[in-house]
């Protein structure tokens, strides 16, 4: 499992990547790998406000539905189109081509209350 040192992730197990007052957001490699292969990814927020910790959109694997959750609070700059006829990228590239969103922070200490990549694995038993 992989767990990038260079990002910052959440309880609910999205990761962020910030550059500036810009952030790529995704989901991590345990959480891809729970949830199986992922067919879809609905994210109808672009454009929006999206406070921390509210659902951006969801992600559809073969059995469930999971919401994806913010880590900061900020306005939906993209969605990664290539997830359209593609979703599987999230399972086979979680941190590079599987990244779903970039957002215009609201407010960069958001990102002080993030988990490091040690942290996260703690907080998943590892």
């Amino acid at each position: 499992m992989n767990f990038p040192a260079e990002l910052k992730y959440t309880k609910d197990h999205e990761w962020i990547r910030i550059e500036g007052d810009t952030a790529t957001i995704g989901i991590t490699d345990f959480a891809q790998s729970e949830l199986g292969d992922i067919v879809y990814v609905d994210v109808n927020t672009v454009g929006e406000t999206v406070e921390k910790e509210a659902v951006f959109g969801t992600v559809e694997a073969v059995k469930t539905v999971s919401d994806l959750f913010m880590p900061i609070t900020g306005e939906i700059l993209e969605l990664n189109t290539g997830l359209e006829s593609a979703p599987e990228t999230v399972n086979k590239d979680p941190y590079g081509d599987g990244w779903m969103i970039k957002v215009k922070m609201a407010n960069p200490g958001d990102a002080d209350s993030l988990l490091s990549a040690d942290a996260y694995k703690a907080l998943l038993g590892m």
